[in-house]
């Protein structure tokens, strides 16, 4: 990564999944001496050679090839350097480069499919296939494990590995592609692929780092919910599968909610804290951490996300509860709506102000017209909360206290005439 907030943000993700690291990160552009000799080393063993061609030249020449590519065309015309020139490596011209995939097993690579790749650019940059392989033999590199998309480099890499005097091939492992719900590759141009994007929005570290372990891999049990000590004795590279990884928004919701309810009380305060003190439609002023702590385990077990906290508690720190159009219309379609609405209200002014009376009298309200108390609560709950869902009615008017539950009441009354 050539610039450095680029290289925080993905150190700054890793430390918050929890993931840890022993040494680096190492950057190529610190190494350039080191992929440069080797690239000379080549050339002095004839393993490369310099080239002059320019992509206009091998286009007119190769146009009618049956084999695309470049055609080897300087490859025995003894160049030197040139200020236009570049290194190319000398692929073989018979035989085959066998990868040997934990995943996909043993895959085959014809040499003569192979042209003749460039290993140093004209200003004197490696490519990354050249920096790979010398990277991965000066640190001993064991294992290389990445994407599918780049096993097709791999036969070129392990050439260059041999000719750099390599023994022996690292262990590799070319894992799925991650793909939406039009089974289209993840794209950071199309996709939400960041993880500060999750961060933001709520999702939990843990969460995050036990669904992405699930993209592509499960133990053997089927379980969906592990901890990392679980991740690290029960993962291997042999499990996982040859298919696209859908990545199921769905499925880190239902993840995320798990790890919230796992939660202590106390700890989901504190969690969700932020976001309903920076975040809020409310004046900060407004906010009660005293009333939010009293309905939090309510909350807790029915969001998905600490972001949408605040909107589950938003009528208890509103001077008037926001009230879903959507919401209110099936208050208007409830034919009943204005007599519960009479009833409730002359039933609130006088009885005790707790949540089991509250329950008691809202019933007996809704038995009087013919309704089931879901059916009774709804212009209720629509007009204290401003929405059909939401936590428990009735620890919600309890919370909320009796006048500001009797104002709200009556404002919907007047709003339905």
């Amino acid at each position: 990564r050539s610039r450095e907030d680029l290289v925080d943000g993905i150190l700054s993700a890793l430390r918050w999944l929890g993931l840890d690291w022993d040494e680096g990160p190492v950057r190529q552009s610190e190494r350039l001496d080191l992929y440069r000799a080797a690239a000379q080393r080549l050339l002095d063993e004839g393993r490369a050679y310099w080239c002059d061609c320019t992509r206009e030249l091998i286009d007119a020449r190769t146009k009618d090839n049956p084999k695309p590519g470049y055609d080897g065309y300087c490859s025995d015309r003894g160049l030197e350097a040139g200020e236009a020139s570049v290194v190319r490596f000398r692929t073989p011209d018979d035989g085959e480069t066998v990868v040997h995939d934990v995943i996909r097993g043993e895959v085959h690579f014809a040499h003569d499919t192979l042209e003749d790749f460039v290993i140093l650019r004209s200003d004197g940059t490696s490519v990354f296939l050249l920096a790979n392989a010398v990277d991965d033999l000066e640190m001993g590199i064991t294992h290389v494990v990445r994407g599918e998309d780049l096993l097709s480099s791999t036969p070129r890499a392990l050439l260059l590995r041999r000719a750099l005097g390599a023994d022996d091939d690292p262990v590799f492992a070319h894992l799925p592609m991650i793909v939406n719900e039009k089974r289209q590759k993840l794209s950071k141009r199309r996709d939400d692929v960041a993880l500060e994007e999750y961060r933001e929005r709520g999702y939990l570290a843990p969460a995050v780092r036990n669904y992405l372990a699930l993209l592509g891999w499960a133990p053997a049990d089927g379980r969906e919910i592990l901890t990392v000590e679980e991740l690290v004795d029960e993962f291997e590279l042999e499990h996982v599968t040859k298919a696209s990884a859908f990545f199921d928004i769905k499925k880190l919701d239902h993840i995320n909610a798990e790890y919230i309810r796992a939660m202590p009380v106390a700890t989901f305060v504190r969690e969700a804290t932020p976001w309903l003190e920076l975040d809020a439609a409310w004046p900060s002023e407004a906010y009660d951490p005293a009333l939010f702590e009293a309905i939090a385990p309510e909350v807790q077990q029915r969001v998905r996300t600490l972001a949408e906290v605040p909107k589950w508690v938003d009528f208890l720190f509103l001077d008037a509860p926001a009230i879903d159009e959507a919401a209110w219309e099936k208050v208007i379609g409830l034919p009943a709506s204005s007599v519960i609405l009479d009833d409730t209200i002359a039933e609130y002014e006088t009885c005790a102000w707790q949540r089991d009376v509250l329950h008691e009298r809202t019933a007996a309200v809704g038995e009087r017209h013919g309704l089931k108390l879901n059916k009774a609560q709804l212009p209720i709950r629509v007009a204290v909360t401003g929405r059909t869902v939401g936590p428990p009615l009735f620890e919600s008017l309890e919370l909320l206290g009796r006048e500001r539950s009797l104002e709200r009441l009556r404002g919907a009354r007047k709003r339905l005439s």
